[in-house]
């Protein structure tokens, strides 16, 4: 028996999940009371239906306390190095951060530390990164920018209503 062909619906999706893949960092963008700032974090794609990405960052860094402060909304990119413009792919997004504790924390981590193995590596680096805020980012709107499909083709999604 063959696999089902994706849902039209389905495709974007599939394309921006892929491309989510193909890359480790993001530039996290947010504003707190000094004005807009950005910073690069390691991502890695939660187990959900909606792409989730989680990151790892202090609370008392700059966008840990800016996040924490009750505006939790971020703009991101996220895109590989050094690309050709010919096949520059890149993600856009917009969605709103919190940070996991307990129960929710520990469903979560798995998904990081199997993108990023070396974090569990090392008694010293486990021992930080228990005491490190795992961060949930919830996009409500992506935009793939696939050049390779064409200069300026793109994919959107935003979650259903």
């Amino acid at each position: 028996m063959t696999a089902a062909a994706p849902q039209p619906s389905q495709q974007p999706l599939d394309a921006i999940r892929s491309a989510l893949r193909a890359h480790t960092t993001l530039t996290l963008a947010y504003v707190d009371e000094q004005g807009p700032q950005a910073c690069a974090v390691l991502y890695a794609l939660a187990d959900s239906p909606d792409p989730t990405l989680l990151f790892v960052t202090a609370e008392n860094t700059r966008h840990g306390r800016a996040l924490l402060s009750g505006d939790a909304r971020v703009a991101f990119t996220a895109q590989a190095d050094g690309q050709d413009w010919t096949v520059l792919t890149g993600i856009q997004g917009r969605g709103n951060c919190r940070l996991l504790t307990g129960a929710a924390r520990e469903a979560a981590w798995p998904a990081y530390s199997s993108r990023f193995p070396y974090v569990e590596r090392t008694e010293r680096l486990k021992e930080a990164m228990a005491r490190t805020g795992l961060w949930e980012l919830r996009p409500n709107w992506l935009r793939l920018v696939d050049n390779g499909r064409g200069f300026g083709h793109k994919t959107e999604w935003t979650p259903p209503a």
